[in-house]
């Protein structure tokens, strides 16, 4: 038991206590991390998606966090640091999530509204991580910093809009479409397979068998 104690003590003594400067420093290699391995994964999401305009977007996005990357790598080597191995787990499970929806999911509508959905859940996450480093920037007053992170609250908040508003206003009414034509489709089928299995009347679909009905009356 007491050799326990003492394990427990020298963990809680080994524990560090970094000041601003140090939290700054780890924002910003995270931040350089995650958009690191977006960038890896966006060529992939653009040749997967349908839409032109998401894929635009994305090739948008692609640019933006190339910006970013270089604006870090700027504000670290200020505060002689770099960007070191450090790698967001955070980001990299949101990545890994869009990537799995890419290899389940066929082209089409359905995609681009997945692929929509998982980039804004990332613009999220990276816009609360661009807002703690611009804080901790502006306490510090490294304006280097500070200006980039503001930069990039910036773009980021107009392009989830505008991601927003792809996805209303196109990706989701292809969406509908699609599934409308589908069903009718399939309501076609139904329809021959009934008149060749088992005579005219059978065939009929109930929404045609009302319709007459009424007619009739």
């Amino acid at each position: 038991m007491a050799t326990k104690a003492r394990t427990r003590k020298q963990s809680r003594s080994e524990r560090e206590s970094p000041g601003a400067g140090d939290l700054l420093i780890l924002e910003l290699q995270e931040i350089h991390s995650a958009e690191t391995q977006l960038a890896r994964q966006l060529p992939r999401l653009s040749k997967a998606v349908e839409s032109a305009t998401l894929r635009e977007m994305l090739d948008e996005r692609l640019e933006e966090g190339e910006r970013i990357i270089a604006d870090i790598e700027n504000a670290l080597e200020e505060v002689d640091a770099s960007p070191g191995r450090r790698k967001n787990i955070a980001a990299e499970g949101l990545i890994n999530d869009v990537r799995e929806h890419v290899q389940e999911i066929e082209r089409g509508p359905a995609l681009d509204s997945v692929v929509i959905g998982s980039i804004q859940k990332t613009e999220h996450y990276c816009i609360a991580a661009w807002g703690t480093a611009r804080a901790l920037a502006q306490a510090l007053e490294q304006k280097a910093a500070a200006g980039a992170m503001e930069r990039a609250l910036k773009e980021g908040g107009q392009y989830d809009e505008k991601l927003t508003g792809l996805a209303e206003k196109e990706v989701m009414p292809a969406l509908l479409s699609q599934e409308s034509e589908s069903g009718e489709m399939e309501e076609e089928d139904d329809d021959e397979a009934g008149t060749d299995g088992g005579g005219r009347g059978h065939g009929k679909s109930q929404r045609t068998r009302r319709s007459e009905e009424r007619a009739s009356k």
